[in-house]
């Protein structure tokens, strides 16, 4: 049977788009604490089912996919821009597909306004009038007010009208930066991205007899299988190992192992497949926050899915992307790197930052190892002496030495100099991915 807060959540969920939620409306019609729903409708908010703008309260939004994830709705504009609502709070669920500045002339700015639009512009009557009557919404920048005429238009239109303090350039800059992190979401792998569900998931039933385990090994040769109860939550999971000693007629709840390790759908893979190789666990369940079974992964699931996602173009940059585009090898001898120190590398003080130094470090190792057996590698553990400061603009050079090497591990040492002397050194522990 599902929680209070599993039935508020499926409530929500079936709440046309566009529909205004509050804690005590939620409470009310299910009969549940504000306690219990204003968690939930927080758990929503984080599944994308609502967002929450200041002022406004908490409004039902369309789920994004992945492929549309980098789509903004006006809600999520509002809150980006520190914005308040003057009008059309009725479409503040809806998508917009671009934004256009009016910084030109009215007719040339109506020429580029289409609906599903956002214009952003200062306090040009005129212009709000024709975007809306343009089937666009209008974000009014510099704090400025909005006609009645306008109101009323953004209202019959159900298009919202924004306001917000910041200038032009400074609101156009904070919706490329949201959209830019969307993208760089979007190529981040979660376990709903790989995850066997519920329905093809092979599992047993924690007063299945141990006979039954031997049955699905036979019929799946799979070794492991997640172990419920009568309500579909996860008590324990069953291996070979488990079954050792047991007869065919004992429980398989006095042979499994209680409370495993779990993940949920929004864990990235990434994080999933560190576990499961520090825990040597080849089978991970997926559960919600009820712990009831929502399917499985494999570790052989995730490393495909990392070895995939490693061979597609990117789409956004991070700082990691950022630091390995500076990576270049400067002769024939292929574990010897050069780097560039450019401004977003250095902290306060204009030297190399901390974290850019320790992925530089992590990379040339990874490469230097990638290069000697072709496998990937798992960080384990680093030492880093940082023996003396590296300034901006620095051209510094990198040469990692393999120590040690193994089926399973490996040993790294890394030495970085500038100007022939060395300014940094690292010991680094790897665990080495079969393919």
């Amino acid at each position: 049977m599902a929680t209070k807060h599993e039935q508020i959540l499926d409530y929500i969920e079936t709440l046309p788009v566009g529909e205004k939620i509050s804690v005590r409306r939620i409470a009310k019609e299910l009969q549940v604490s504000e306690g219990t729903a204003y968690r939930a409708i927080k758990e929503a908010e984080t599944q994308r089912l609502v967002s929450t703008i200041e002022r406004v309260g908490t409004i039902r939004i369309e789920r994004k996919t992945k492929e549309n994830i980098e789509r903004l709705t006006y809600a999520e504009i509002v809150n980006i821009v520190d914005g308040q609502v003057l009008g059309g709070r009725a479409g503040l669920h809806k998508s917009l597909t671009k934004f256009v500045i009016g910084a030109m002339q009215l007719d040339d700015m109506m020429r580029y306004t289409e609906a599903g639009n956002l214009l952003i512009v200062g306090n040009r009557s005129k212009a709000h009038e024709y975007a809306l009557k343009a089937g666009a919404a209008v974000l009014i920048t510099g704090g400025f007010e909005a006609s009645d005429i306008v109101k009323r238009l953004a209202d019959e239109n159900e298009l919202p009208v924004i306001s917000t303090s910041y200038d032009t350039f400074t609101v156009a800059t904070m919706i490329n930066r949201a959209i830019y992190d969307q993208l760089i979401k979007k190529e981040i792998l979660l376990i709903e991205d790989i995850l066997i569900p519920l329905e093809e998931t092979h599992l047993l039933h924690e007063k299945d007899p141990i006979s039954r385990y031997h049955e699905k090994n036979a019929e799946t040769t799979h070794g492991g299988f997640p172990v419920v109860d009568e309500n579909g939550k996860l008590t324990g999971i069953i291996t070979s190992r488990d079954v050792i000693g047991h007869a065919p007629g004992d429980l398989v709840e006095k042979a499994m192992t209680k409370d495993p390790i779990t993940v949920t759908k929004q864990t990235s893979v990434a994080a999933a497949g560190h576990r499961m190789i520090w825990e040597g666990i080849d089978l991970l369940p997926v559960t919600d926050d009820g712990n009831r079974l929502r399917g499985v992964i494999s570790r052989q699931d995730v490393l495909k899915a990392i070895q995939t996602a490693q061979r597609q173009p990117q789409q956004g940059e991070t700082i990691d992307d950022i630091i390995k585009s500076q990576l270049r090898m400067p002769s024939a001898d292929k574990l010897s790197l050069e780097f560039r120190v450019t401004p977003q590398m250095t902290n306060a003080y204009g030297s190399m930052s901390y974290g850019a130094y320790s992925t530089i470090l992590i990379e040339a190792a990874m490469a230097a190892l990638k290069t000697k057996n072709r496998k990937d590698s798992a960080l384990e553990n680093i030492t880093v002496y940082f023996l003396n400061p590296v300034q901006l603009d620095s051209l510094v050079h990198i040469k990692p030495v393999i120590l040690d090497i193994s089926r399973k591990s490996a040993k790294v040492d890394v030495e970085v100099s500038l100007d022939n002397e060395i300014v940094g050194k690292a010991l680094l522990t790897f665990q080495l991915l079969d393919r």
